[in-house]
């Protein structure tokens, strides 16, 4: 039965088994409910639970300040503690992956008779436990990839088909939790959180029972990794700064997603016109995710992220400059940037197990736990700031918060009282959505222009990690500019 089902041979020199392969994608599905639950509704629920939105701002950015202390403690931790079985990544996984779905759930089950200050503190403790527990999960699972095989091809495909993965858990609650809570069905945010942290944990599971750690040796487990080893590691990995410092300034800047459903409902004059903007979103990722291993293999990665990156920030400026009143027009511009920005999309985290490759190249120091970590922190840090961003810009327009368990509630209410927000708040709610993003990709193109590191480079730097060639032989084999660097020392 087994060789019946196993219709096509393992790939020469490939490390993973199809099995494990699919149990991984399984995890990004569950982990990708999670994140795109709590993005895309955070800030309907909040602003619906009657809280205003400048305070809820304030909230969300406080919680970083221990997050950032959280998730680089973590990473120092994940590369100093040893094991007593050849694990790096697997235990924190099997930490994180029940409490995780719980505290998500807890998120979005305030009760509606506390008082503001009530529900600002359950919030606010929520969100700082989903936090912690999230950064145990999601630097492990994607730095396993480098554990589970030392092949850059078999990484970069294992990641390409992680993508297709994600954007089916991301969609989940992007399409379905719309209907959900939509004038149409009207069931309550807690109810929708039950059913999609129950969904997460039942496909987060099988990696974390099933998963194997090939390419980690005793010696990358005996390393000593303190402060000091930490901090040269850093300084040296410059291209770990580059690449995280155009995503920080890219995602922190993208109030777009987080403000897609009452777009659809103020602007478009339905919730669930949010569904088409999201299809327009996620359906490029996964079509695009299917022919990635073969693009991958005609095209350096960079150059295809750095050109999608700079057309993404072309077609959104023509986005706000066209508007929203001719909707046909705004849904082939969206359609249009759909695919730029579904290559980059699942692009984007393939870039740090090269950084990791080349950190360790370079210092001697195998960080790939404080690596990951960065970005851990980066994706929960632009979430979270991109978030408290557009919730603070709507409340400087006077955007008024209210009392609603979900979008009939909004639409009696609004039958009720007539129209709750001014055109002042409409105009901020358009800027928001479609000006500052623009900004971010602009800005992150100019940074990605420093980025020099190709697919050629870093096969030559993991090889020579691995132990299958010698740091001269490496040397020789990297791209002029990145060679030009390791002969000058």
């Amino acid at each position: 039965m087994r060789k019946f089902l196993n219709l096509k041979p393992q790939p020469e020199g490939w490390m993973t088994l199809r099995g494990e392969r699919r149990d991984y994608g399984l995890y990004m599905v569950g982990q990708n409910i999670i994140y795109t639950f709590v993005t895309t509704f955070m800030v309907t629920y909040m602003l619906m639970c009657g809280i205003p939105a400048i305070k809820s701002a304030g909230i969300m950015l406080v919680v970083k300040v221990w997050d950032a202390v959280n998730d680089v403690l973590f990473g120092g931790l994940m590369d100093k503690i040893k094991f007593k079985k050849q694990v790096k990544f697997l235990p924190w996984i099997r930490v994180s992956v029940f409490f995780i779905p719980l505290f998500t759930f807890f998120m979005y089950a305030i009760p509606p008779s506390m008082g503001e200050n009530g529900k600002l503190i359950w919030f606010a403790a929520a969100y700082v436990l989903w936090e912690s527990f999230y950064t145990l999960c999601d630097a492990p699972i994607y730095g396993m990839v480098t554990t589970m095989t030392s092949s850059l091809h078999e990484r970069n495909t294992l990641m390409s088909h992680a993508r297709i993965y994600s954007a089916l858990g991301a969609g989940l609650p992007a399409l379905l939790g719309v209907y959900l809570v939509s004038r149409e069905v009207g069931m309550s945010f807690t109810s929708v959180g039950a059913i999609f942290s129950a969904l997460a944990l039942g496909t987060m599971l099988p990696i974390s029972i099933r998963g194997k750690e090939r390419n980690y040796t005793a010696t990358d487990q005996a390393q000593e990794f303190g402060l000091r080893e930490m901090f040269r590691y850093l300084v040296s990995n410059k291209y770990l700064f580059i690449f995280f410092g155009a995503y920080l300034i890219c995602h922190c800047l993208g109030t777009n997603e987080i403000l897609n459903l009452f777009v659809s409902y103020y602007l478009f004059g339905d919730e669930r016109f949010g569904i088409i903007l999201l299809v327009l979103t996620y359906l490029p990722v996964a079509i695009l995710a299917i022919f990635a291993p073969r693009l991958l293999k005609l095209i350096d990665k960079y150059k295809l992220f750095f050109y999608c990156n700079l057309a993404a920030a072309v077609l959104g400026l023509l986005i706000y400059l066209v508007g929203y009143q001719n909707i046909y027009l705004f849904v082939g511009l969206n359609m249009l940037r759909g695919i730029p920005i579904g290559i980059r999309t699942f692009l984007v985290f393939m870039f740090t197990p090269d950084c990791a490759e080349y950190g360790k190249f370079k210092s001697g120091v195998d960080a790939r736990g404080i690596t990951f970590s960065l970005q851990t922190f980066s994706a929960k840090l632009t979430g979270s700031v991109a978030t408290a961003l557009g919730m603070f810009v709507i409340g400087l327009f006077g955007w008024k918060e209210v009392i609603a368990e979900n979008f009939e509630d909004l639409v009696a209410l609004e039958a009720l009282r007539g129209p709750l927000q001014t055109p002042q708040a409409i105009q901020g709610l358009w800027i928001t959505y479609a000006l500052i993003p623009v900004i971010g990709f602009a800005l992150s193109t100019v940074i990605l222009y420093f980025y020099r590191l190709s697919n050629q480079d870093v096969q030559a730097m993991s090889d020579c990690n691995a132990g299958k060639i010698g740091r001269e032989e490496a040397i020789e084999q990297l791209s002029p500019y990145v060679k030009r660097e390791f002969a000058e020392n």
